[in-house]
This record gives C-alpha cells, structure tokens and sequence, in this order.
C-alpha cells in the first residue's frame, strides 16, 4: 500500500484499522524528521528522537485532527517536543560552535576554502545567538530555516497562533542581525515561503 484517498491523512486514518498503513507515512516523513533533528542535535540523538517521534505519533494517531493540521507539520511538533527533551545537549553544541567555530553535525555545504573560513567566522558568532534563544524562538526560527515549513504550518506544529509565529521570527531575526552586526558580517535571509508575508 503506498497510499489512499487522502494522502497522508487518510494514511493514518487506516492505520487505525490497518496499524501497517503507518509504516508508509514512516518512510515517507522520517528521513527529512531525521535530517532536522540531526542539524539541531546530531546523528546520535537523531535517530533516538526520530523513532521517538514516530512512536509517539503513532500512538496518538486516534487524536490527529486533518482539518486543523496537515501531517508534516504534526510530525515536527510532535519532533519539536522531543527536541526539548534534549535542550541542554542542543545549547551545549551551540556553545562550543560559538567557540570553536567547529561544527561537528553539520556537513560542509561548500568546495571552496574561501567560502568555509568566511562561514566558520560567521557561524561562531550565529551560534552564540542561537544559544541564547528561547526554546520556542529557536524552535520556531529552526522550523522555517531547516524544516523549511511555512508560517501556518510552523503554527500548527507548535501549535501557537500564526501572530505568535510571526513575532518570534522578527525578534529572532534582530537579534540575529545584531549578532551578525557585530561580528562584521551580514546575515543571510531565508527564502520567503509560499503563502508567508515578505
């Protein structure tokens, strides 16, 4: 089976009949559930927090509402709780990046030496930032940046109204431009998302 009427909604809604259904919506969701988590917290804890995610998503499935959320953003809020479970672990990598500049999750998104010890610079002092956010700033923030969810979806998966979304993300991005400010280099905008105000 690799789907039904419905997408993934009508995924879960079978799999309370047929609990094998979920494993489609596993395969389909978990490698990118996985690659978010891995960014945030490393490969270790990624996959500890992946399958805690989907256990715990399959567990509740009786309580998933289509209609108040699509199923991608409810897989991120349910990884977004797991995520704060790991908090400290998630600070203490921010912190040693501000110091060392060393990113041990990250894999190197560049070819040129030019361009890594100009992003080493810059990632040390964005990393401090990221450290000092509150648990919801940074969820929100790291939601839209490396999840690449929308303003509702990021709503949804946190469940908070889409005001709250946009709030956290304009206080973020100041203090992020001051981050970047003082360290002498500008700070790189997401793309705007589908949907989402410029």
């Amino acid at each position: 089976m690799t789907d039904l009427a419905g997408g993934d909604a009508g995924l879960i809604a079978a799999s309370l009949e047929d609990p094998e259904c979920f494993a489609v919506l596993f395969d389909r969701h978990a490698p990118v559930i996985h690659r978010y988590v891995a960014r945030r917290l490393g490969r270790d804890a990624a996959d500890d927090v992946t399958a805690e995610t989907f256990l715990t998503a399959f567990r509740i499935r009786a309580r998933f509402d289509p209609a108040r959320a699509g199923v991608r953003p409810w897989l991120f809020g349910i990884a977004a709780k797991q995520i704060g479970r790991y908090r400290r672990q998630e600070v203490r990598a921010l912190k040693l990046l501000a110091r060392t500049g060393c990113d041990p999750v990250a894999d190197s998104w560049t070819d040129s030496a030019d361009d890594r010890l100009v992003a080493e610079a810059a990632v040390r002092s964005l990393a401090g930032a990221l450290a000092r956010l509150s648990a919801g700033d940074r969820h929100v923030l790291l939601l839209f940046a490396w999840a690449d969810l929308g303003y509702q979806e990021i709503a949804e998966a946190l469940d908070i109204p889409v005001g709250t979304v946009r709030s956290r993300l304009n206080r973020v991005r100041r203090k992020l431009r001051t981050a970047a400010g003082a360290a002498g280099r500008p700070l790189i905008e997401a793309p705007v998302h589908e949907g989402d105000p410029a």
